[in-house]
């Protein structure tokens, strides 16, 4: 006796064969849709981490401290008295200013290192105390600032992170240049 093997195709064989085919698909949809949303949800990173952390800002301020020391119009041969005596007779201090500056830049940026000014100010970040005795003017400000830009150059830092570097420095102007401001005042 031969048995005939059936060829017909039910309804529920459809429904079962579908249900297993769409199963991966479900899950494969479902892990896309997950991952989707865990880059949405996934904060941007801190400046402080795009900038590469502290060693990288360390290395940033050392070059950018040393620059300062060397430029004329903010440096050694300052015209501004203060500053120039600064540059050539308190460099002694220099390696401490440049770990107070390091640890400024990873506060501003958002890093886990907290700054207190060494002379409080009436602002968190306290830069016009500090910096009132030098009476630094508004363009020697802005020489420090382009000097600033010079050393993010020399790193190759990314024109976003250089910009909201400059941004963050520039905000403080008014207060680095105080003790400018009251001595002509």
């Amino acid at each position: 006796m031969t048995q005939a093997v059936s060829t017909s195709i039910t309804r529920r064989s459809v429904v079962a064969g579908l249900a297993l085919t769409a199963a991966p698909v479900a899950v494969l949809a479902g892990a896309g849709n997950a991952y989707a949303q865990a880059q949405q949800t996934m904060p941007e990173k801190s400046l402080y981490e795009r900038l590469g952390g502290v060693f990288a800002i360390a290395a940033v301020v050392d070059h950018f401290s040393d620059a300062v020391v060397k430029n004329p119009i903010v440096g050694q041969k300052s015209k501004n008295p203060q500053l120039r005596e600064w540059h050539t007779q308190s460099l002694g201090r220099l390696p401490g200013l440049k770990f107070m500056r390091t640890l400024w830049v990873c506060n501003i940026s958002g890093g886990p290192f907290q700054f207190t000014a060494t002379k409080p100010g009436t602002t968190p970040l306290g830069l016009e105390e500090a910096h009132r005795d030098l009476r630094i003017s508004p363009a020697e400000f802005d020489e420090v600032a382009a000097e600033l830009g010079r050393t993010l150059d020399f790193f190759k830092v990314p024109k976003r992170e250089k910009g909201e570097v400059l941004a963050a420095f520039a905000a403080h102007k008014n207060e680095v240049t105080a003790g400018y401001a009251a001595k002509r005042g």
